[in-house]
């Protein structure tokens, strides 16, 4: 997989820039490349100064971040068409979190320099760069609020309700992927998150392999309390509301 020089007429159709004027979007767009990656691929390390604002077209970004120890944890997970770490490329700072990517991907690098001009310059992606910026920091602070005010039973609990919902399954959830992962984004170890399983088994849930059966949800919810101000959306859970 590789570049193509044609990021102007992918560009033209991300929600972010329809709102630019044509002229303004074909310009911040000229020089941009079109990237494709193959799996195990590392965008960028913490620690570096960005050279480009990552947008991703398709597959996804896992952000790690890692103590001085080695020790290495999952934040978040970036899906299309949201932007990679903008926050690093619109103040020029080092990024905080590794970006690797776990599957091929495809993605629009627009020159850092480029980016931020356009930013200063144009009121409408100002305006849309805040709203994803926002959102970026909402999806931060239910994160925190997940890891500080539950148990990692509850944390694994609300993850099986939400991932279903999301999945659009009520009755099982399919891990997105591998255990250690999904345990490393939820702040605890593989082995915790296997007792958190065995736990909930009890509370409506059954396990096989990466499927989780969901044979009573409300029984499930009841043990967990999951929360739309923390699992999102901010919205009625159908019944399985706390």
């Amino acid at each position: 997989m590789g570049d193509r020089d044609d990021g102007q007429s992918t560009g033209e159709n991300l929600p972010l820039f329809r709102s630019l004027p044509t002229t303004s979007r074909a310009e911040l767009l000229r020089n941009s490349i079109q990237h494709g990656v193959a799996a195990g691929t590392v965008l960028f390390v913490q620690g570096e100064s960005p050279n480009f604002q990552h947008v991703v077209l398709s597959g996804s970004v896992h952000l790690f971040g890692r103590s001085t120890e080695g020790r290495e944890v999952l934040i978040e997970t970036v899906e299309p068409p949201d932007l990679v770490i903008p926050a690093a490329v619109l103040t020029g700072e080092p990024y905080l979190m590794e970006a690797r990517v776990p599957q091929a991907s495809q993605f629009l690098l627009i020159h850092g320099g480029a980016f931020r001009a356009a930013v200063a310059a144009q009121p409408a992606l100002a305006q849309e760069m805040i709203g994803c910026l926002a959102g970026q920091f909402r999806r931060m602070v239910r994160q925190i609020k997940n890891l500080k005010l539950r148990s990692s039973t509850q944390r694994v609990g609300c993850y099986i309700l939400a991932l279903a919902k999301r999945q659009g399954t009520p009755d099982r959830a399919v891990l997105p992927y591998e255990k250690t992962l999904v345990a490393s984004e939820l702040g605890i170890t593989r082995e915790s998150f296997s007792r958190a399983l065995s736990a909930l088994q009890g509370a409506g849930i059954e396990v096989r392999e990466g499927t989780i059966l969901i044979r009573d949800a409300s029984r499930l919810a009841a043990e967990c309390g999951p929360d739309p101000l923390i699992d999102g959306p901010e919205e009625a859970w159908n019944g399985v509301n706390a």
